[in-house]
């Protein structure tokens, strides 16, 4: 990496950092690999895992765009720039589309102007906030975002970092409850249900982190979704929501699963 921001800790590795290594990305440090190759010692298929999250978002994004007319879109819990962002492959099929960027560390916010481009139409901006203080993150969004017109809610891979189970619902709850009819909560989990993430989930926690996580189980990741209307295949392995077709069927499960839903 370049010059190092003063604020950016490097004495402990950061999940938004051990994140972008695992996609392939450049901005992290060595004490972020170690922890990331000492998860995927223990769990070889953890990288797969945050691909198959980034390759979820993908094919979320037609039907939002196409079939939910989604124009906007509030990202909480951003992490840190990599290949297809949220604003690039919303405004790839919605020139028009609106992107409100939600996270609190630091790097990522020295990062912001990577994820602040966008088409003529559109707009793109930042939010430097907790995803603990949602009504801050719904005052600040509105200055991009027309919150009385549809939105779609990321929370991707973010809920997990929250240990507590009321305030991780409080938090999706607050969020949900400020959007219109004809919004929807996309949403990705690391998940109980899959062997490996009990693994995953002590080396991580043991690593020195300031982040440590909370896997859930599927019923309770569905929870999350309470309310919604679900889009199919319901909350399901990130790797077989709306696969593409392929000749070998479905594909392997990873740790993370996710669900789509519509608010009615």
């Amino acid at each position: 990496m370049g010059a190092m921001d003063p604020e950016v800790n490097v004495s402990r590795p950061v999940s938004a950092r051990v994140w972008n290594y695992w996609l392939g990305g450049k901005d992290h440090y060595a004490v972020d690999r170690r922890a990331g190759d000492e998860v995927a010692r223990h769990v070889p298929g953890i990288a797969a895992a945050a691909r198959a999250d980034r390759q979820f978002l993908g094919r979320v994004m037609a039907p939002l765009v196409h079939e939910g007319g989604i124009r906007q879109f509030l990202d909480v819990g951003t992490g840190l720039p990599t290949a297809d962002n949220t604003h690039e492959m919303a405004q790839r099929l919605a020139p028009d589309a609106r992107i409100v960027y939600v996270d609190n560390d630091p790097l990522v916010l020295s990062h912001a102007r990577a994820l602040l481009t966008s088409t003529p139409e559109g707009a793109t901006s930042y939010v430097d906030a907790d995803a603990r203080d949602p009504e801050k993150i719904l005052e600040a969004a509105a200055a991009t975002l027309d919150l009385d017109r549809p939105v779609a809610l990321m929370l991707l891979a973010i809920l997990h970092l929250f240990t507590d189970d009321a305030e991780a619902a409080r938090i999706v709850g607050t969020l949900v409850d400020a959007l219109p009819s004809g919004s929807y909560l996309v949403l990705t989990h690391a998940c109980l249900d899959v062997d490996a993430t009990r693994t995953a989930m002590r080396v991580w926690n043991g690593s020195g982190t300031p982040h440590p996580i909370r896997a859930r189980g599927a019923d309770r990741i569905t929870g999350y979704f309470d309310g919604l209307d679900l889009l199919e295949p319901g909350v399901v392995s990130c790797s077989r929501w709306r696969p593409l077709p392929n000749r070998w069927g479905l594909p392997d499960e990873v740790m993370t699963f996710g669900g789509v839903a519509r608010k009615p």
